[in-house]
């Protein structure tokens, strides 16, 4: 299975149930397993090469974009789990019909985890003013409710990391940038105070990781879910990739000018310019990728996992 498109065939042991952007997601196939899963209430998460702009999924996709994001967050979830636990419960690949584990076809890029009760709310923490929120801060200051200093640009450092979340839209609807008093309007104030914790503090220690290895996380939003027995918070989905974040070259950073990333900015990038053709606003699909975009984004992807995890991935 290639990935790259959205992937609708049953998986040995698995039944497709759904497909976001670029994950799709599995149920265990109880009559092939004979009854339960062996490890309890679990999905499968597999990632497409599917890749996503401006609320559009592309094409083509990333080739071994599926594999990068799910190998970079495993390595992330280690980084902090001394500060919350995860969804991932294996990443075993099948040995035998019927276990229950990971099919061949999509080993690299998929996990198996426990099923949660998902918080509605896209968990952003902002150590940088760019993007959304830079659009915000000119108009009137503030980020999500968060007032900040005067005199920011695009790129500047905030004083302290803040979290701005958005509620969370269907596929191919954009999410909705709210305050904090709203997500606790949602979800109540005790679950709201936790969330906005856990997101400041796994994204300190995780800016603190980027910055040790000459990168710079500007940006990043997590997903949050309770365990449906236990209520335990959890993170789930993916965690800090180049689709979830923004990471800059800290060496070349620089306020008020564009910034060297190793992200999927360059896809944005590119769909804004008259290269492309394209008007976001349009209401038009977007163009195909050529091919030089295609490499330089899968180039900017692997440079964002060696450069953190000083490791190598085969594609």
């Amino acid at each position: 299975m290639s990935g790259l498109d959205v992937a609708t065939a049953d998986l040995p042991g698995w039944k497709h149930q759904y497909s976001g952007k670029v994950r799709d997601l599995y149920v265990p196939d109880v009559e092939a397993l004979g009854g339960e899963h062996p490890l309890g209430d679990v999905v499968l998460v597999v990632a497409s090469d599917r890749v996503s702009a401006y609320d559009c999924v592309l094409e083509p996709g990333i080739p071994g974009k599926g594999k990068v994001l799910t190998r970079l967050s495993l390595w992330w979830f280690e980084q902090f789990s001394d500060i919350v636990g995860n969804h991932v419960v294996s990443t075993d690949v099948s040995v035998a019909e019927g276990d229950g584990l990971i099919p061949a076809e999509v080993d690299g890029r998929a996990m198996i985890c426990k099923r949660l009760d998902m918080f509605p709310v896209e968990c952003v923490a902002r150590g940088y003013l760019t993007g959304s929120g830079l659009v915000e801060y000119k108009a009137d200051g503030t980020v999500c409710g968060v007032s900040l200093p005067e005199g920011l640009v695009d790129g500047s450092r905030l004083e302290s990391p803040i979290f701005t979340p958005a509620a969370k839209a269907e596929v191919g609807e954009h999410d909705e940038n709210i305050t904090f008093e709203q997500v606790a309007e949602r979800l109540g104030w005790a679950a709201a105070e936790v969330l906005r914790d856990l997101t400041i503090n796994v994204y300190a220690r995780a800016e603190d990781i980027a910055r040790s290895r000459g990168v710079i996380l500007a940006d990043t939003k997590f997903e949050f879910g309770s365990d449906p027995k236990t209520g335990e918070i959890l993170l789930g989905d993916e965690v800090l990739t180049p689709d979830s974040s923004r990471f800059w070259d800290m060496n070349l950073w620089k306020p008020g000018g564009s910034q060297a990333s190793f992200d999927k900015q360059y896809i944005r990038d590119w769909l804004a310019s008259p290269a492309s053709g394209w008007d976001k606003n349009s209401g038009s699909e977007p163009p195909a990728l050529p091919a030089e975009v295609i490499q330089a984004t899968q180039e900017r992807y692997v440079e964002a996992f060696t450069r953190l995890t000083g490791q190598v991935i085969d594609l």
